[in-house]
Protein backbone atom coordinates (compact mmCIF):
# COMPACT_ATOMS: atom_id res chain seq x y z
CA UNK A 1 0.00 0.00 0.00
CA UNK A 2 2.76 2.82 0.53
CA UNK A 3 4.53 1.99 -2.49
CA UNK A 4 0.91 2.63 -4.17
CA UNK A 5 0.95 5.67 -2.39
CA UNK A 6 4.35 6.54 -3.63
CA UNK A 7 3.69 5.70 -7.06
CA UNK A 8 0.87 8.07 -6.86
CA UNK A 9 2.30 11.13 -5.64
CA UNK A 10 5.17 10.79 -7.83
CA UNK A 11 2.79 10.75 -10.81
CA UNK A 12 1.34 13.73 -9.38
CA UNK A 13 4.27 15.73 -8.78
CA UNK A 14 5.42 14.94 -12.22
CA UNK A 15 1.95 16.11 -13.73
CA UNK A 16 1.85 19.33 -11.50
CA UNK A 17 5.88 19.80 -12.78
CA UNK A 18 5.02 19.24 -16.70
CA UNK A 19 1.71 21.51 -16.54
CA UNK A 20 4.04 24.87 -14.91
CA UNK A 21 6.36 24.23 -17.42
CA UNK A 22 3.38 23.74 -20.13
CA UNK A 23 2.00 27.09 -18.81
CA UNK A 24 4.98 29.29 -18.23
CA UNK A 25 6.36 28.13 -21.72
CA UNK A 26 10.09 29.53 -22.47
CA UNK A 27 8.94 33.03 -23.34
CA UNK A 28 12.01 34.81 -23.89
CA UNK A 29 12.59 37.86 -26.37
CA UNK A 30 12.24 36.98 -30.24
CA UNK A 31 15.17 37.50 -32.28
CA UNK A 32 16.51 40.48 -33.27
CA UNK A 33 18.48 39.43 -36.38
CA UNK A 34 17.92 37.49 -39.18
CA UNK A 35 14.36 36.69 -40.52
CA UNK A 36 12.94 38.68 -43.35
CA UNK A 37 14.65 41.40 -44.87
CA UNK A 38 13.34 43.53 -47.77
CA UNK A 39 15.20 42.53 -50.96
CA UNK A 40 16.80 45.00 -53.55
CA UNK A 41 17.16 44.83 -57.21
CA UNK A 42 21.75 44.96 -57.95
CA UNK A 43 21.97 48.17 -60.67
CA UNK A 44 21.98 46.94 -63.67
Amino acid sequence: MKMLRRAIAAITLTGIAAAILRIRGKGGVPPERGGWRELTRPPS
